[in-house]
């Protein structure tokens, strides 16, 4: 049978010439612009896909039992959720070995890249809040509000840096901290998690965690994002319980709010959650005037926003503004939530469906937050790396790592008081140890250590000290006793000190709800109790948050806030009781002395005043009236003086600046290191001004007899401007003092002024 070769020539010439099309899609193809991976697997998903990628589920979801800490997969429950549901993003679990976590994260990634229509990866969160707190064997830093009285951002740094590199091999990819609230009341029961109540302090601390963690890269070829949360004002609860209505006015908002949330959003932060509560009535999960209007278009976070535990659920049954649950998602995605935490069932996804299938949300909204989603994912570069490794393992809990830790607790260990310089101990010869603290590893740590409330005592490293083995190990040749029981008189008599270690043990979120932040009464009673003899008294708080101790206060000789210092807290305990370390933590928060009372140390003036006693019609200024201790206190083993404070001129233009310097000289016999506090008092505003304002923060190290002397520039836009309701920046001509240590001094800045 004879064939013409023409057609069959002319066959081949026309597929020579056609363009070849690339058999890869450009969402792989690593190479391609990550815009426009990102725009061509939004245009390959389907409605449902799409939604799938906006839910996170928790754990419980895909384990066997249910339970927090089971971290194993059923993978025909993972298998159904991501193939038929295409949950794009799974969170939590409790502290396993390192081995366990990477065959979960393996299995779970395998099921997403190899078994789903387009190989989405999964992204894991967690909540690692101070250390790898949720990975057996992790570095265990202390928490946020002990970093904060380091007054040192380098500790904070550490923290990200060894958090990322401890844990983002294991695919844990996606990391629930830094937390930028500010601590402005004592009896929130997160206020630990907090930096302190200064926005400066915590705008700083968060940054360099923000660093640490994001950019650490020794981690590659694997890439981490860190969350701000909670967005915001979650902190300042009117009632002081958790999640319970703030009433703050827009303009306290702007200026003490959200500057730390403003410096993450500058420093890169990749995804933001959002604050539980409410604020002045509206839910922040329903409040377009908060998540779109203020974080995204006045504050430029085009990253992802992540609804915190269940919290759509709750505009239905705890906040009440929205009749079911349908309409609550409806709320929570206008108002410009990316992904909801769930966490436990598939109501998110068939509420999304619903409200697509009926016009009520379309589908370029859904891209919008998909989007956003999509591009994490590629930055993370999980397309190219989805799976974790096992290949270095040997990072987790190194001494180097551990080092970090010590050295961020010695620096967070607060001097309170030190009557007669009865602290250091030098050569002791026996010693009484009690409290409820005094051989406990699990109060050292908190909350979010091992699991979510604290985990079980035998849970802890046999390697960790409680203060009891920390203080043997210190005084190798003294008796230290333990005493559980209110000791004999004689038992008192016969010791060269007694160390109380009282506080609290572990709690997080409602769990710590308080109404009385008292110390607990037998607290306070055995202290009272051993105050009765001459032996000299060492108070040791090991607490989230600063109970009132006021009626025990001067029946001590000494006092170390201790606060939540971590693995390492014990051994840094210890050293600073026998002088070993010198102390230089001050407080990041001031130190109620009363139950019913109290302020930030930055309030406004109207809480400054207090009537004089020799005329009630005269109204008398006085600096502290609420604290026992207040912010920025802390005492050391050497003495640093201020001196010779110098400005640079008289006056500062709108556009110029303006040099402070002063000289602080170690003027005792041992060497220390000092944080140096600036402030700055507005004289007059047309908005009332605080009484005063951390300004800059600088930590040095200063040997006997030494002096440094430390500067700082006054910028007019950064240090002495404030923003009205609207988070404009008001900046006005008048008269302000800068202060340091004691000193202090005036200059005018005149906006029309040439420098």
């Amino acid at each position: 049978m004879k064939y013409s070769v023409l057609p069959i020539l002319i066959l081949f010439v026309l597929a020579m010439t056609q363009p070849v099309q690339s058999q890869t899609p450009t969402y792989q193809n690593p190479d391609a612009a990550i815009e426009d991976r990102v725009e061509d697997l939004l245009n390959r998903m389907t409605v449902y896909e799409k939604i799938g990628q906006m839910t996170q589920l928790n754990i419980t979801t895909i384990n066997p039992t249910g339970k927090q800490a089971d971290v194993e997969l059923v993978e025909e429950k993972a298998r159904d959720l991501i193939g038929n549901h295409h949950i794009g993003s799974f969170l939590n679990g409790e502290a396993v070995p390192p081995e366990q976590w990477f065959r979960f994260t393996n299995q779970l990634t395998r099921l997403a890249m190899e078994e789903s229509r387009l190989g989405i990866p999964i992204i894991y969160g967690i909540d690692h809040v101070h250390g790898a707190n949720y990975l057996e064997g992790g570095t265990i830093f202390p928490h946020n509000i002990n970093l904060g009285a380091t007054f040192n951002p380098q500790h904070s740094y550490n923290t990200g840096w060894v958090t990322a590199y401890e844990t983002a091999d294991l695919g844990h990819h996606w990391n629930f901290a830094p937390i930028l609230d500010i601590g402005v009341n004592p009896l929130w029961p997160r206020i630990y998690e907090t930096f302190g109540e200064d926005p400066r302090l915590a705008a700083r601390m968060g940054e360099s965690y923000i660093n640490g963690y994001q950019r650490n890269e020794e981690i590659e070829p694997y890439n981490v994002a860190a969350t701000a949360k909670h967005f915001l004002g979650y902190s300042d609860p009117k009632s002081g319980w958790d999640r319970s209505p703030a009433y703050i006015p827009k303009q306290a908002i702007h200026e003490f709010h959200r500057p730390s949330f403003q410096a993450a959003v500058d420093a890169g932060i990749k995804t933001v959650m959002l604050n539980s509560g409410e604020i002045n009535g509206i839910p922040v999960h329903g409040s377009y005037e908060l998540v779109t209007e203020l974080l995204r278009d006045e504050m430029g976070f085009d990253g992802v926003v992540v609804t915190d535990w269940a919290d759509i659920e709750k505009l239905v049954d705890f906040h009440f503004i929205s009749e079911n649950f349908k309409e609550a998602t409806f709320r929570s995605v206008m108002a410009g939530i990316d992904m909801s935490m769930t966490p436990l069932t598939l109501e998110f996804n068939e509420a999304m469906q619903a409200l697509v299938d009926e016009g009520r949300i379309t589908e370029d909204r859904i891209d919008e937050s998909v989007r956003r989603i999509l591009r994490l994912k590629f930055e993370l570069g999980l397309f190219e790396h989805p799976y974790p490794s096992n290949e270095r393992l040997n990072r987790i809990g190194t001494t180097e790592s551990k080092v970090k830790a010590l050295e961020a607790a010695r620096e967070s260990i607060v001097l309170l008081r030190n009557k007669n310089g009865v602290l250091p101990v030098l050569n002791p010869t026996r010693i009484l140890v009690a409290g409820p603290s005094a051989d406990s590893k699990r109060n050292l740590a908190g909350g979010w250590t091992l699991a979510w409330q604290g985990a079980n005592e035998e849970r802890y490293p046999d390697d960790m000290m409680t203060i009891l083995d920390a203080l043997r190990a210190e005084y190798p040749d003294a008796d230290i006793e333990h005493v559980t029981k209110t000791p004999s008189q004689q038992q008192i008599d016969a010791a060269d000190l007694i160390v109380y270690a009282g506080g609290e043990e572990p709690y997080t979120e409602f769990v710590g709800n308080i109404s009385d932040l008292t110390l607990p009464q037998n607290q306070l009673d055995e202290i009272s109790r051993l105050s009765e003899s001459a032996t000299p008294l060492v108070l040791v708080l090991v607490q989230g948050r600063p109970r009132l101790i006021t009626s025990v206060e001067e029946k001590t000789d000494a006092i170390l806030h201790a606060g939540l210092p971590g693995f390492q807290g014990a051994n840094a305990i210890a050293e600073i009781i026998s002088g070993a370390v010198n102390p230089s933590g001050k407080l990041p928060i001031s130190y109620p002395e009363s139950p019913s009372h109290f302020t930030p140390y930055n309030h406004k003036p109207s809480a400054n005043y207090d009537f004089d006693e020799e005329d009630a019609n005269q109204i008398s200024q006085v600096s502290q009236p609420t604290s026992l201790y207040p912010f920025g206190h802390g005492l050391s083993y050497t003495t640093f003086t201020y001196s010779d404070l110098r400005l640079s001129k008289s006056f500062i233009g709108e556009n110029g600046s303006l040099s402070a310097s002063v000289a602080v000289t170690n003027a005792g016999n041992r060497a220390g290191m000092e944080s140096v506090l600036w402030f700055i008092t507005d004289h007059v505003g047309t908005i009332t001004r605080p009484v005063e304002e951390l300004a800059h923060f600088e930590k040095i190290a200063l040997e006997p007899g030494e002096t440094k002397r430390v500067q700082f520039e006054i910028q007019p836009s950064e240090q002495l401007s404030y923003p009205d309701r609207n988070g404009q920046p008001i900046l006005e001509e008048g008269y302000f003092t800068v202060k340091v240590g004691e000193l202090t001094k005036e200059f005018r800045l005149e906006k029309n002024k040439d420098d």
